[in-house]
């Protein structure tokens, strides 16, 4: 959330009005009592910073549990001592924090200006309704009843600022009756006993005290957060488990690696990502994302070039908090901007394949555990780039022909098959087809030799396809025939498109250099060409090839080859 800057210079502004004097005033009404022994206030100031620094983590909510040692140094050295340990506390808790670091440093005074409010107005109202420093809470009801009025005055007032922060500071819409309110309020309800636990039994057995109630808590804040983060690495692996499956599900490599780097900006914060290929001696860029969007690729680089040329030589993951840790070894294609880099090998087989580089604009982006579970999903991510792979290429072998590299007979027929379900459902206009047939090409093959045959073919498919372009698809259907489905282009487009390929074929020669006397040669050949359009010819699949079939062994073969024919039902 941002906050404008005016309103930061405010805050600044009133906690040096505010603080100082208030601490000065509260010093003169309420004198610290603690009796010269420094030994115990240290102690009690030890164990708030202590406290303050492990606060408990629920559901990714930092909890501080302070309110428990505020209550015991209230009632034990009075309202100034608390104040100054709530300041302390402050400080603490946004180093932990690392909020002075992220470029948030007002809200330490707004922390700061919120902590004292709190103490100054529950400790006034405390001794002005009789309330002293160091009451006996044991036998006396009265004294108990204050103190605990005391401890539900911070937590109200404490609440009523929050919320004018969230409202009015930071201008959120986001409701203040939530998790983090009904979590605050439990807690708070359990420590208070707590506090005035500690509190007589300091009275009693002095800072043994501490050490009964505080090693306790502490252990407990130790065990928690452990508990936590043993619970998200858990959780870390489950999602990268899952993820693991959803790429196994890919058989695309292009959907592979969207799916691959929209999982890792889910899990963590990636303003930039970056995925290499080793190809040889050389990183070559294959997806390159930045803020979201998809950048131009032509990046390469070497072993040693750069951070990543350094994971791919060193074959080791880095992980770098801020820019200042890498700007000496920088690549130079990642922006200015970033500051937390993860850099990880993609490894198969024990061989490095590839290289992933995520970059986030926050420091400390990334922790540590995230490498074993990064290093898991590269390794998910390369068996899947390998069976995409391989799956394109099985595809791509059975839909083309291996001597043209054409689409083949069983992909235009479904294609086919697809075009006419799009015309039904009207998504297409039209559909042209043409079917072309090399005239007298058993007599080249017996000629020059079935090899000068193949080169013939070669040629022809890719001045086709040179004519064709975006226009259609261009296929090998059998032998020496060719088609070209042409979407929402009208018979006469089709037509014209046809005599373009006529003429292409007509016009120029042919280049033989595998014919059977060794010689290279020039060969004129000549094609017949046929013409069919639905829905005009045909109202099937089936019905159109056999409609531009026609067309080209009855308009055009039986006429005299080398020319073009359109279907006619007359």
């Amino acid at each position: 959330m941002v906050v404008k800057p005016q309103v930061q210079r405010t805050i600044f502004l009133i906690f040096f009005l505010m603080v100082p004097a208030g601490l000065w005033f509260t010093y003169h009404y309420s004198p610290p009592h603690f009796s010269g022994n420094w030994m115990n206030i240290f102690a009690f100031l030890l164990l708030t910073l202590v406290v303050a620094s492990m606060p408990i983590v629920i559901n990714e909510m930092f909890i501080f549990l302070t309110q428990w040692v505020a209550l015991a140094t209230f009632l034990k050295f009075g309202l100034f001592v608390e104040i100054v340990f709530a300041q302390a506390a402050v400080i603490s808790l946004l180093i932990k924090l690392r909020v002075l670091k992220n470029g948030q440093l007002f809200r330490l005074p707004l922390n700061l200006i919120m902590f004292f409010i709190v103490s100054f107005v529950s400790g006034m109202i405390y001794y002005l309704l009789g309330g002293q420093t160091g009451p006996n809470l044991a036998h006396d009801r009265h004294s108990l009843l204050l103190a605990v009025l005391y401890a539900v005055l911070s937590y109200v007032l404490n609440q009523v600022i929050i919320s004018f922060n969230i409202y009015f500071i930071y201008k959120s819409k986001v409701s203040y009756f939530g998790k983090d309110f009904f979590v605050e309020t439990i807690t708070t309800l359990i420590t208070l006993p707590i506090g005035i636990i500690l509190y007589i039994l300091y009275n009693q057995v002095g800072l043994l005290a501490l050490l009964f109630v505080g090693i306790p808590f502490v252990s407990l804040s130790i065990v928690f957060n452990l508990y936590y983060s043993s619970q998200k690495i858990n959780e870390y692996l489950q999602k990268a488990a899952e993820i693991g499956h959803q790429l196994a599900e890919r058989l695309n490599v292009n959907d592979v690696i969207d799916l691959f780097i929209q999982k890792l900006s889910e899990m963590l914060s990636v303003d930039y990502a970056y995925i290499f290929e080793v190809t040889g001696e050389e990183l070559k860029l294959i997806r390159r994302i930045e803020s979201g969007t998809v950048m131009d690729n032509d990046i390469k680089l070497l072993k040693n070039e750069g951070i990543t040329g350094m994971v791919w030589a060193k074959r080791k993951a880095y992980l770098f908090s801020a820019k200042m840790e890498w700007r000496g070894i920088t690549d130079r294609y990642i922006p200015s901007d970033a500051e937390s880099v993860l850099c990880v090998p993609i490894v198969k087989s024990k061989k490095v394949i590839g290289i992933l580089l995520l970059a986030s604009k926050k420091k400390r982006a990334y922790e540590k555990f995230q490498h074993m579970i990064i290093d898991i999903l590269c390794s998910y991510f390369a068996v899947a780039m390998e069976n995409a792979k391989h799956y394109e290429r099985t595809k791509r072998q059975s839909e083309h022909c291996a001597l043209t590299k054409l689409y083949n007979y069983r992909y235009f027929e479904n294609l086919l098959s697809e075009e006419f379900e799009k015309l039904t459902s009207f998504q297409r206009q039209m559909l042209s087809l043409i079917i072309l047939d090399i005239d007298h090409f058993k007599e080249v093959n017996d000629t020059y030799g079935h090899q000068s045959g193949n080169e013939i073919l070669c040629e022809l498919a890719t001045r086709i396809s040179k004519l064709v372009g975006n226009h259609g698809t261009v296929a090998r259907y059998g032998g020496e025939e060719f088609v070209v489905l042409l979407p929402d282009a009208t018979k006469q487009e089709a037509y014209q498109m046809a005599e373009h390929i006529r003429q292409a074929i007509a016009n120029w020669p042919f280049i033989l250099s595998q014919s059977i006397d060794q010689k290279q040669q020039q060969v004129k050949i000549t094609a017949s060409i046929g013409v069919a359009t639905a829905p005009e010819d045909a109202e099937d699949s089936l019905a159109l090839i056999r409609h531009a079939d026609r067309a080209l062994y009855v308009g055009a073969k039986r006429a005299g080859r080398n020319r073009v024919a359109e279907y006619s039902s007359c």
